[in-house]
């Protein structure tokens, strides 16, 4: 049974400063049509930066839509033009201040399938070094070093409550347990 469904056509309701909301009329698998609307992102990619002595580099900040802090992996979307294992590099850098000697891709998720068309890259950085935080302008965030033991157990409390950063521990773990190769970047 082939369950695509066909646009029809496309409206841009809404540009804002990354992302755009879209309105498409679309041809369902039984001839009749429906409205769909989502949010287009540029994707983002998701750094899992593991230390030597078995620590993971974590990021407490606050997020607004969510009226909360969460506990979570580095991140961050990617620039136009930029290819997702550079903005994982940046990204790192310009959160936590450390760079990697390796880098290994792991996989990538959708986060939101239902409204968003957000790809979500995952990276394992390795043989860290710290130099200084370059946060952009109002960004403000908290750089934790927590054993990986301890972020596990967590995630399953629900102490870590995003999904990127548990989908990030669940790569990470298929890695470690030799399930998934990765590739090298």
């Amino acid at each position: 049974m082939d369950l695509t469904e066909k646009t029809l056509s496309s409206e841009q309701v809404f540009n804002g400063g990354f992302i755009k909301v879209s309105r498409d009329a679309v041809a369902l698998p039984d001839g009749s049509t429906a409205s769909r609307e989502f949010i287009r992102h540029p994707g983002a990619a998701a750094v899992l930066a593991l230390t030597d002595d078995g620590q993971l580099v974590m990021e407490r900040q606050y997020r607004y839509p969510a009226g909360r802090e969460f506990l979570e992996i580095p991140a961050g979307k990617l620039d136009p033009a930029e290819l997702p294992h550079d903005t994982a590099r940046r990204e790192l850098l310009e959160e936590t201040g450390y760079t990697a000697q390796q880098w290994r891709y792991l996989g990538k998720a959708w986060p939101c399938i239902g409204y968003a068309d957000e790809v979500i890259h995952y990276y394992l950085a390795t043989g860290l070094r710290l130099q200084a935080r370059q946060l952009d302008e109002g960004e403000f965030l908290e750089v934790l070093l927590l054993p990986l033991q301890d972020v596990q157990r967590m995630a399953l409390t629900g102490e870590i409550a995003d999904s990127k950063s548990i989908v990030g521990l669940h790569w990470l773990a298929a890695w470690q347990q030799g399930t998934l190769a990765g590739e090298t970047v």
